[in-house]
């Protein structure tokens, strides 16, 4: 492929060049199809010649033909087979411009995982799941089993040695954006959902049926060799009497008495042929490929497990049915009825469930894990200029977390504005005070964001960071409900139980620190009761062992003494002029330190056009 500088300059030259290939591949093909149609039907004059001739010469070019047919018939299915792969090659390559631009409608998202029960409260809060979210921009992982494995990685952090172990594996990959594809490629190409994953999987671990009943295995032997050798006999003047006729009807009947379970079976999993089919390629490719990576290189191990190789048993499987496709046949029937191919082709496919069935699971499971790791890896080559973080050891003198250009990852590049953030250590947190829409909810979720891709093993949108074992809990997106009869204001206190809740269990295990994100604390009640309820509740959490980052409108929530002391107070500002046009507001979403020092409701009244009777110009009441 063409190098390029960016990687939009990459996407783009590879989708052109996957353009150009599936362009000429269509040509092909169609030219295959026009030509099949062509030789069919020309054996015709052909067979008038030999007919009106009375030679039987002319039904040799006929024959010639047909073959020539045949070929170009198997030809084009050759060629739709490449036409279809470049064409996916060529969109995947497209999304990934979208995906640059976070142009969220133009990138697909399939069928997502259902959602642990309980979902961790932070998923919503830090839009981790769902459309224009984590899993969104990590949609590059296509297949059920790969998309589950990164839900969990996301609402479930790593320890830190494994944390590093991926690391390593998601910065080779990076580089490997041919094996990245390739792997999106194969999922996308079987299309499956998970449901379809389930049946296959059903089907390939459950017990076999045909094999547990010798008796119906000999007699679909015998019959078929006794009808087509008694034939032959007969044929052959061997045996007068056409005993292959009772032969035959012995067999019309064993069909029919067993055949309707018999094809039952077959289509367990003939009807998801397009599931597995695809991953015939991709175990070999996986095998190949020469990984440095430890965690690499144990995905090829296990896949290449007991002796039982996971590429050649998918195409084995593949081969047998092909040779069970034939029941599409119009002569089936008839091949049927002599061969009784269809208890054949279930005794081959009950062999293979019981060579190789109970090994699909691990086979899958293990290959979800590579195609996680590579969804992370794209986001890395995505973003050359984020870094993966360093995880600390737990250390009470030390921050919880210090980034450097913190950014948020679901921000389109082009307006993301970085910041250098720092939290803890145990008994501070961080302040962050603002007008409106100046960045404080922004802030808290980047932060939140950032933690749970490094905790994933992912990079992280900034230009450095470091950070010990987290738990998240955060109040950031609170709703009430209507269903169950709960104000905002009690949803919010359910919601800060749950945090505090958090805090102390995991200060008590003393394995990660807890790391709240409290986002305009208990704004659902009066402001004496809230100021008093809102220091109590950061004195608790600070009293657990937590650190972390409190956002609020309310400039002297943390004015007591022991609150002043442990805050690091930030804020963001706005600039406000007036024109030709009327008033106007601005942002540069930069943190600088201290409270905040001017609010813009009034400002923002104005600019919308509501009435400011009893306000005066520079926002005091007349």
């Amino acid at each position: 492929m063409v190098a390029a500088e960016t990687p939009a300059a990459l996407y783009v030259a590879r989708r052109n060049a996957f353009v150009r290939q599936r362009d000429e591949y269509y040509r092909q093909r169609m030219q295959s199809a026009n030509l099949t149609v062509l030789l069919f039907f020309t054996p015709a004059v052909f067979i008038v010649f030999a007919i009106g001739t009375q030679s039987a010469l002319f039904l040799i070019p006929a024959a010639l033909v047909w073959v020539a047919c045949g070929y170009f018939f198997v030809r084009q299915g050759r060629l739709e087979a490449r036409y279809r792969r470049f064409k996916m090659l060529a969109e995947i390559n497209d999304e990934g411009l979208h995906r640059l631009e976070r142009d969220w409608p133009a990138m697909p998202l399939r069928e997502p995982p259902e959602p642990p029960a309980p979902t961790p409260s932070f998923a919503g809060d830090l839009d981790l799941l769902g459309h224009a979210s984590l899993q969104h921009l990590l949609n590059t992982a296509s297949t059920p089993a790969a998309q589950q494995r990164l839900t969990e990685w996301l609402l479930a952090p790593a320890a830190p040695d494994e944390i590093r172990e991926r690391q390593t594996a998601v910065d080779e990959l990076a580089e490997l954006v041919d094996f990245r594809d390739e792997l999106t490629l194969f999922g996308r190409l079987s299309g499956m959902s998970r449901a379809g994953y389930r049946n296959f999987l059903a089907w390939a671990e459950q017990e076999p049926w045909l094999l547990k009943h010798p008796a119906l295995i000999w007699t679909s032997r015998i019959l078929p060799v006794l009808t087509v050798g008694l034939a032959v006999l007969n044929v052959t003047g061997v045996v007068r009497a056409p005993f292959w006729l009772l032969a035959l009807g012995a067999s019309i009947l064993f069909s029919m008495s067993y055949g309707k379970q018999i094809n039952e079976l077959i289509d367990q999993v003939s009807d998801r042929q397009a599931v597995f089919q695809p991953y015939e390629g991709v175990f070999a490719r996986v095998a190949q490929q020469p990984f440095e990576a430890e965690r690499l290189r144990r995905i090829q191990r296990a896949l290449a497990a007991e002796q039982l190789n996971a590429d050649e048993q998918m195409r084995r499987l593949g081969r047998i049915l092909q040779f069970g496709d034939l029941r599409l046949s119009m002569f089936f029937p008839i091949i049927q009825a002599f061969l009784l191919w269809s208890f054949h082709t279930l005794w081959l496919l009950e062999g293979w469930q019981q060579a190789a069935g109970r090994r699909v699971r691990v086979w899958l499971e293990t290959l979800s894990e590579l195609e996680a790791l590579s969804a992370l890896a794209t986001l890395a080559a995505d973003n050359p200029t984020w870094a993966f973080p360093e995880i600390v050891e737990k250390a009470a003198d030390g921050p919880a977390l210090s980034a450097r250009n913190l950014g948020h990852p679901l921000l389109p590049p082009a307006v993301c504005v970085g910041n250098d953030v720092g939290i803890g250590p145990v008994g501070r947190f961080l302040f962050v005070t603002g007008s409106n829409m100046s960045g404080k909810s922004t802030l808290l979720r980047a932060i939140g964001v950032n933690v749970v891709l490094a905790q994933a093993g992912g990079p992280v949108c900034a230009d450095e960071m470091r950070l010990m074992p987290l738990t998240l809990a955060t109040s950031i997106r609170v709703q009430d409900s209507l269903e169950y009869g709960i104000s905002y204001f009690m949803a919010e206190l359910r919601r800060l139980r749950e945090v505090v809740e958090i805090a102390h269990t995991t200060g008590e295990t003393g394995e990660r620190e807890p790391l709240f994100l409290l986002d305009e604390i208990l704004h659902g009640t009066n402001t004496s009761e809230r100021q008093i309820a809102a220091r109590q509740i950061i004195r608790t959490l600070l009293r657990y062992g937590a650190t972390g980052a409190v956002s609020s409108h309310d400039l002297s929530l943390t004015e007591t003494p022991d609150l002043t002391a442990a805050r690091d107070a930030v804020h963001f500002t706005e600039t406000f002029t007036r024109g030709a046009d009327g008033p106007a507001m601005s942002f540069d979403y930069r943190l600088r330190p201290g409270v905040a020092t001017s609010t813009n409701a009034l400002k923002l009244m104005e600019m919308v056009g509501l009435p400011l009777d009893d306000v005066a110009a520079d926002g005091t009441q007349e």
